[in-house]
């Protein structure tokens, strides 16, 4: 049994620990189930799991959200959008956030894929100063994709 303060008073049982907790207007937590004999704490239930709660608010406004921007290609995009787009991507990753790139196959495009692959193969090189490849370009269905991710 261990009182507010953190002073320890020894073994006592259930009901003599409770009745202490009660008198000092606190509450009896079980700090360690398998020790033996378990261990328990007197404290204010309400004011730690608020403290805690607060902790772990702290915690996550320090964190990055990473975000996935978007950016589609066609097997036929024309060189003034190809520019503009990469334009794009390459603020998005200034930005800090990763990029799918897509090259979107209809009807009989599928057929030359290869068009894609070089499509993307360009934006690659174009983009290699400020991005790392995660992922490299694959086809998953009529899309062709690959991610990138920003230099650190």
């Amino acid at each position: 049994m261990i009182d507010e303060n953190g002073q320890q008073l020894g073994i006592l049982p259930p009901q003599e620990a409770l009745a202490i907790a009660r008198q000092k207007g606190l509450d009896l937590v079980e700090v360690s189930a398998t020790a033996q004999p378990p261990v328990c704490r007197i404290m204010d239930f309400g004011k730690y799991q608020y403290q805690m709660e607060k902790k772990a608010r702290e915690a996550r406004k320090h964190q990055k959200n990473i975000v996935i921007k978007e950016v589609k290609f066609r097997p036929n995009t024309d060189e003034h959008d190809y520019e503009f787009k990469k334009n794009n991507v390459l603020r998005f990753l200034g930005d800090g956030d990763k990029v799918k790139a897509i090259v979107q196959f209809r009807g009989r495009e599928i057929t030359h894929k290869e068009i894609g692959m070089q499509l993307l193969t360009r934006l690659l090189g174009d983009v290699e100063p400020k991005a790392n490849v995660e992922f490299h370009p694959r086809m998953e269905g009529n899309v062709l994709t690959a991610i990138l991710a920003p230099k650190k």
